[in-house]
């Protein structure tokens, strides 16, 4: 990587998705189905497959979407996940889809706008998705 991309510190959050997931592009970058081939900083054990949670960046590779987009590796944010995580408040939160929104390098998202709702923890660890996201769960 060529820079510390501008995300505050990671909460542990029960991890939801994994590498070789599909997932849905929350955003309109122009890709609308990616695969997670990646999760930058994860350290894991041999053969353990790296998971990722919201708030996580992962790297990804784009299945489905325009010509431009097709076949690009990119990097994005997990916003959503389908598996429910605990808050510390006590409250489950559990969206009904994953998706992710597709940043630049430094961590700007790459499209303009982002469809349905972003989890609060993502929004918190990710100034720049918070401030295009229409609603904040």
């Amino acid at each position: 990587m060529p820079k510390k991309l501008k995300g505050k510190a990671r909460k542990r959050i029960a991890t939801g998705l994994q590498v070789g997931s599909y997932v849905k592009v929350a955003d309109n970058s122009g890709a609308k189905l990616v695969k997670i081939i990646g999760v930058p900083g994860y350290k894991g054990r041999l053969r353990r497959v790296p998971p990722a949670g919201v708030g996580d960046l992962v790297v990804v590779s784009v299945k489905k979407g325009t010509p431009e987009m097709r076949k690009q590796v990119v990097k994005a944010v997990v916003v959503r996940q389908k598996r429910p995580f605990r808050r510390p408040d006590g409250t489950w939160v559990a969206f009904e889809d994953n998706a992710v929104v597709i940043v630049t390098p430094d961590g700007t998202p790459k499209g303009s706008e982002i469809r349905g709702p972003i989890a609060r923890e993502a929004a918190e660890r990710w100034e720049a998705i918070s401030n295009i996201a229409t609603i904040i769960v």
